[in-house]
């Protein structure tokens, strides 16, 4: 397992999150439209779980990741979940811009995991555990690794520019992370309206009915939640980011290759006698 690269792990992360949102598209029978991914759901979190554990291990047997940053993962994972209980407007807003900004400082992997187990404890927290919540941690996940992967060109432009580049992106994610979740269930809808998913439709008329649906669901509430991710992104970022970026800084593994002493070392001389 040493020799396994990280990468690896969280390439099955995105196979396995791509496989659970999408598989119903080919295999519609297998569940009831009043049972979405009830009897699957414990598999996909169980496969969820297990791969964190295997990235973080990964890590720390490299020395790509020590004590202290699982020590961090953790917290920043505690304190995210508990903004979820903040009250506010649209889909998450507490829980996202946290995730943005720490992946921004802590850089994509970082991001990826923080976004999960963030929402595994928002779960426990509030009691949102049920069939949707693996989808949940997927789709978080993949907004704090986004936010790790844009930060390096978002802060060539300055402190200000860079928040203001999250923002940007916590507000297109606030739409993007309802459109996703809605993946979830939306093949499980009965029906033969335009808003529903039937077997047989093309690609071009899947995405329309799925506009609709979207459209006639969601788009309200997370225009409320895009507006709010934002705002807190431009609010915070300037006094976060810095001072999770020094936290990052000093986390970070260093290796130091030092000479071995010269009691320890021989010269070919004292080897021959």
């Amino acid at each position: 397992m040493t020799r396994t690269r990280p990468w690896v792990v969280y390439a099955l992360v995105a196979l396995v999150g791509t496989a659970a949102f999408l598989y119903p598209f080919w295999f519609p029978a297998e569940a009831f439209p009043s049972q979405a991914h009830a009897t699957d759901a414990p598999l996909w979190a169980a496969l969820i779980g297990g791969l964190v554990v295997a990235a973080v291990t990964l890590e720390i047997r490299r020395g790509t990741m020590n004590g202290a940053t699982v020590a961090i993962l953790g917290v920043l994972s505690a304190a995210a979940g508990l903004l979820r209980l903040v009250d506010l407007p649209g889909n998450n807003a507490g829980i996202f811009f946290l995730v943005v900004l720490a992946g921004a400082a802590f850089g994509p992997r970082f991001g990826l995991l923080l976004g999960i187990c963030a929402m595994a404890v928002s779960a426990v927290v509030t009691g949102g555990i049920g069939p949707w919540l693996p989808f949940q941690m997927l789709a978080l996940g993949a907004m704090g690794a986004g936010a790790g992967a844009i930060d390096p060109l978002a802060r060539r432009l300055g402190l200000r520019g860079e928040v203001v580049v999250l923002a940007a992106y916590g507000w297109v994610w606030g739409f993007l992370y309802g459109a996703i979740m809605n993946l979830w269930s939306w093949p499980f809808v009965q029906g033969d309206g335009p808003t529903q998913w039937q077997p047989g439709l093309s690609i071009a008329q899947t995405l329309r009915h799925y506009w609709a649906y979207y459209v006639a669901t969601s788009f309200a509430w997370d225009a409320a939640g895009a507006l709010f991710n934002a705002a807190l992104i431009l609010v915070t970022g300037a006094a976060l980011l810095p001072s999770l970026r020094r936290f990052a800084h000093r986390l970070e593994p260093a290796v130091e290759f030092v000479d071995p002493p010269s009691a320890m070392r021989f010269s070919p001389s004292e080897h021959a006698s």
